[in-house]
């Protein structure tokens, strides 16, 4: 399953420590992972991650001491974040194993490798009531995740095809990661991935995190993955709308108007704003912006 993993197009594959292992098994897996990890980087894969086991287990410390070592390891997924003594205790063990891939470290070259990464899964109450805290605790912070069945075992939730039961948990968790500049925040797993019914939920799940703030979900199966990236990427009418704006709002600020309208309505500096934000993530999602930017490269503001 590792092999065929090498052969997705995908932002990030998290290779598995944790839940997926039998306690009997985890030394194991960790040298297999991080044998794995030795060969050289999938052109597809964007970013390397090894969710470890959690700092209560115990396990921890050991996870990281053999997963360090791989050459090609970008991000550490923390299970069971509770408080930010979880992430200090990881912190250390980084700076102390790779003090050359602190975020602070110069440009990546082939001698300074780029900083590790930090994604912390929030699964309890008790991390959600510290969700600021932890979100300032360490400089390798990349993210947040949300793990949703952990969180409903802890308040002994029953997930509903609505998700309702956890509005305020994803809404406190995007908004911590907006509020503290962190660029990952990823929703919960979708469960069903199997036929068209399986697939129509994820992309509801999908449609429904990005409407709170997520830009990013976990998933289980590549059948997933092209739902899920075509979910979270602009569509094609919010990329034109984006791409007027900005070729509008160029012409308008040389002509000195803060704000203009188009079709119709007001255009102001938050809106623009948005529309960047836009044009930035389709330039992510390789979508040719420039061809749309030749095509509206007339729009005038109103």
């Amino acid at each position: 399953m590792m092999d065929k993993s090498r052969g997705l197009e995908v932002d990030c594959v998290a290779y598995d420590l944790e839940d997926s292992v039998t306690t009997s098994n985890k030394a194991e897996a960790r040298k297999k992972i991080r044998r794995f990890l030795d060969q050289p980087r999938a052109g597809g894969i964007k970013e390397t991650a090894v969710r470890i086991n959690a700092v209560e287990s115990g396990l921890a410390l050991d996870d990281l001491t053999e997963v360090l070592k791989a050459p090609n390891l970008d991000t550490i997924v923390v299970p069971k974040v509770n408080s930010p003594s979880d992430l200090h205790f990881i912190t250390d063990v980084i700076r102390h194993t790779l003090p050359s891939r602190h975020p602070t470290t110069p440009t990546p070259t082939p001698h300074f490798p780029p900083p590790l990464n930090i994604l912390a899964l929030i699964e309890s109450a008790k991390a959600l009531s510290d969700l600021s805290s932890i979100c300032e605790t360490t400089p390798y912070l990349s993210g947040l995740i949300f793990a949703a069945e952990d969180f409903a075992l802890d308040l002994s939730l029953t997930r509903t095809p609505s998700l309702t039961e956890f509005l305020y948990a994803r809404s406190a968790i995007a908004t911590a990661c907006r509020a503290h500049n962190l660029p990952s925040t990823i929703d919960l797993v979708c469960t069903a991935y199997k036929g068209d019914a399986g697939l129509k939920i994820l992309e509801e799940e999908c449609l429904g995190g990005k409407g709170l703030g997520f830009n990013g979900k976990q998933l289980i199966h590549p059948n997933q993955v092209a739902v899920a990236q075509k979910a979270f990427a602009p569509g094609e009418e919010e990329v034109v709308w984006a791409v007027r704006i900005v070729v509008a709002d160029q012409k308008a600020e040389r002509q000195g108007r803060g704000a203009w309208t188009l079709d119709s309505k007001m255009i102001d500096a938050p809106v623009v704003g948005k529309a960047r934000a836009i044009v930035g993530r389709a330039e992510a999602c390789g979508i040719d912006v420039e061809v749309v930017k030749e095509k509206w490269k007339e729009q005038e503001p109103e």
